[in-house]
């Protein structure tokens, strides 16, 4: 199956596609998402449906692109944030230096009654203090602010963050491997995610984002010590198995919509 079908046969549910909606009206933000890597793991539904906001559910894709109904997934994201700016706002919506900063994420798979596949963030550690601020207040993200670094070469990326304040900590890097020339039913559903579920004043919005196709390559996983995927409440000892999904990208330009 290819990324451009869709899985799973419930009615009105959006494709899994590796190309975006196109936004309602003008976008609000838009930022480079660089130096991508995406590490899954595999898990029950019955680990992730307690963490989502009100009105999503977990979505699920089995190894083999099915929707086996049991299994969803648990990401480990890190990269980096440039060239943030805000379109309605014209020449003076760029953020300059301010919007540069680099993240990891631990995020799980949603779906709510209208169809609509996206991601729920369970916590975003982020390397600056002003964008951390201004996304928590602006969007209700679990947003953190932590000290985190990239370093590339030798055909190597790999991230290392500390959240101020705490002992949670998170390392791990890939060896960045061939092209992906057409990626699986299943990269597709873990990347070319067209929205967030995010909780906020008493209900949940759906935050729609575009962006190009996702140039991907397959990866290994060269290092890996973590604390945030379980003080996300997911379970312990997760991040010591070996991940059934790593990826890198360099990266895409991403616009998002109003949330609704």
């Amino acid at each position: 199956m290819t990324g451009g079908r869709s899985a799973g046969a419930e009615p009105g549910l959006q494709a899994v596609a590796s190309v975006a909606p196109a936004l309602r009206g003008r976008p609000w933000i838009s930022q480079d998402w660089l130096d991508v890597v995406f590490v899954h793991w595999r898990v029950d539904v019955s680990a992730v449906a307690p963490l989502l906001p009100a009105g999503a559910r977990p979505d699920t894709m089995a190894l083999d692109g099915s929707d086996d109904g049991a299994t969803t997934w648990v990401g480990l994201i890190g990269f980096r944030f440039t060239d943030t700016r805000f379109p309605p706002l014209g020449p003076l919506g760029r953020a300059g230096s301010v919007g540069d900063f680099v993240e990891v994420n631990v995020r799980v798979y949603t779906r709510d009654d209208q169809g609509r596949r996206g991601v729920a963030f369970l916590s975003l550690d982020a390397g600056k203090l002003l964008p951390t601020v201004g996304a928590r207040v602006a969007t209700a993200l679990p947003y953190w602010w932590a000290r985190a670094e990239v370093r590339t070469g030798g055909g190597r990326v790999g991230y290392a963050m500390r959240r101020h304040g705490t002992h949670l900590r998170s390392l791990f890097e890939v060896e960045v491997g061939d092209a992906v020339a057409e990626p699986t039913a299943l990269e597709t559903f873990l990347t070319a995610r067209w929205g967030m579920h995010v909780r906020r004043a008493g209900a949940t919005r759906y935050w729609p984002n575009e962006h190009e196709p996702w140039p991907l390559h397959r990866a290994t996983l060269r290092t890996l010590r973590d604390d945030l995927v379980a003080a996300a409440g997911l379970p312990f000892g997760l991040t010591g198995l070996e991940p059934d999904s790593v990826l890198y990208s360099p990266g895409v330009t991403t616009r998002f919509g109003r949330g609704r």
